[in-house]
């Protein structure tokens, strides 16, 4: 109760001290209020009375004039500028005439001539309050549901008519002629269509029976319909489930319909090659029993022409063995004739070497007997000769000295192991022995070198 109390106490606290405020403030606008009109009322009666001041009231009222003037025809525009891509019809509100103003400047006379300007570029119209289904203003199909539908109309004026439609057309075309006409023939022919024909089956259709419709409606009107798109069509949620469920079933029996007929086109495609392949084994069979017998026929007809040179080929290989056998006869009978001759040869020529030998044999023997005989004569004359031969047989590095040797004695008697008191045979008794030494030794010799 107390808390209440001390806030009741501040508020009242607070409007008073607010209501002290506004007061003073009050008071302080009157004053300058007062101030303020008090100056204006020195002024004006200073520009009314005084001469100076009457100078000063002429000038601002001319530069008001001016400025009027000057602001009148600021307001009023006379000169206007058509941009590139449009039209200007001028219409004359006192005559009623009509003028077609293409690109560039445009005079205007205020209050007399209306200018309206229209756009020759391609234009295009959206409804954009129908593109969904939870929009303001949805299309109806013929089942009644709301549907969104993505539409773009394109358009352009015609030129050539607008100065003649211009008197009964208004300035917005676009807004007022165009978008109406459109929104009302798109409202018709969706509500004519089931969700599922605008949505895929029947769109083609569709576009072709809005711009079919679209222009000559437009044309009356100097519009041109350039082409009608027909874009995403938004359908409502549930809707779009069943869709989407009921696309997936005829998905699955478009599948299997055409599974079932790739299955019956394979069954039949096996057929067909279990048919070819029969046909071709038969065709290759039979093409192997023709070259078969093509081919014993030619076997049999080249046997009957390769006889005759096989009988013709043994005969001769026959008479080439018999000339080769009379041949080999006739050649061992050669052979051995020849060998028998060589032998025979051989034989002479051995027999002439025998008796050369022996001849010459003997013609040695003789000669070396006689040269024994006259060696023996010799040494029978001069006993000292063979000690002095065998003196110069020992050694070019010995000098010797001969002495006579004692009576019977030999001076290498010790080299031959004699004894002392051996003694030489005197006279031809001596040289006899040893020339019949001589001559027998050189037969041995000269018989070595024959054989040789």
């Amino acid at each position: 109760m107390n808390e209440q109390n001390q806030n009741e106490t501040k508020q009242q606290e607070q409007r008073e001290h607010g209501e002290e405020k506004r007061g003073e403030f009050l008071r302080k606008m009157r004053a300058v209020a007062g101030e303020t009109t008090r100056g204006m009322v020195s002024r004006v009666r200073w520009l009314i009375y005084a001469e100076r001041g009457r100078r000063v009231m002429a000038g601002l009222v001319v530069t008001g004039m001016v400025t009027g003037m000057v602001a009148g025809v600021v307001v009023a525009q006379p000169v206007c500028m058509i941009e590139p891509g449009e039209v200007g019809i001028r219409v004359n509100r006192l005559t009623g005439d009509v003028a077609e103003l293409r690109e560039g400047w445009a005079l205007l006379v205020p209050r007399v001539h209306r200018l309206s300007r229209y756009s020759l570029k391609d234009q295009t119209y959206q409804p954009t309050r129908s593109t969904r289904a939870t929009d303001p203003a949805p299309f109806q199909s013929v089942e009644g549901l709301s549907i969104g539908v993505e539409v773009t109309i394109r358009y352009v004026l015609d030129p050539e008519r607008i100065p003649a439609l211009a008197a009964r057309l208004p300035e917005d075309i676009g807004r007022d002629i165009v978008e109406p006409a459109i929104d009302g023939v798109l409202r018709r022919h969706f509500a004519q269509h089931t969700v599922r024909e605008i949505f895929s089956t029947h769109r083609a259709k569709i576009q072709q029976d809005l711009s079919a419709e679209l222009s000559p409606l437009l044309a009356a009107d100097g519009v041109t319909v350039r082409s009608v798109t027909l874009g995403n069509v938004d359908l409502p949620q549930q809707y779009r489930t069943g869709m989407e469920a009921l696309l997936a079933e005829e998905l699955n029996a478009e599948k299997m319909r055409y599974t079932l007929e790739l299955k019956d086109k394979q069954v039949q495609q096996s057929a067909l090659e279990a048919e070819a392949d029969k046909v071709r084994r038969e065709k290759a069979a039979e093409a192997a029993g023709n070259e078969e017998i093509i081919a014993a026929k030619a076997k049999a007809e080249a046997m009957r022409h390769v006889l005759p040179f096989k009988e013709k080929e043994i005969e001769q290989r026959r008479l080439e063995a018999e000339a080769a056998k009379v041949s080999r006869l006739t050649q061992a009978s050669a052979e051995a004739e020849a060998h028998r001759i060589e032998a025979s040869g051989e034989a002479d020529a051995r027999r002439k070497l025998a008796e050369a030998d022996a001849y010459r044999v003997d013609v040695t023997g003789k000669a070396a007997s006689e040269q024994l005989a006259r060696d023996a004569e010799l040494i029978s004359r001069n006993p000292l000769l063979i000690q002095k031969t065998l003196a110069d047989k020992l050694s070019d590095k010995i000098q010797v000295i001969i002495a006579p040797p004692q009576a019977g004695g030999f001076i290498a008697g010790n080299l031959l192991g004699q004894a002392q008191e051996a003694r030489y045979a005197g006279g031809s008794s001596k040289g006899a022995p040893l020339a019949q030494a001589a001559v027998s030794e050189n037969t041995d010799s000269d018989t070595t070198g024959s054989e040789e």
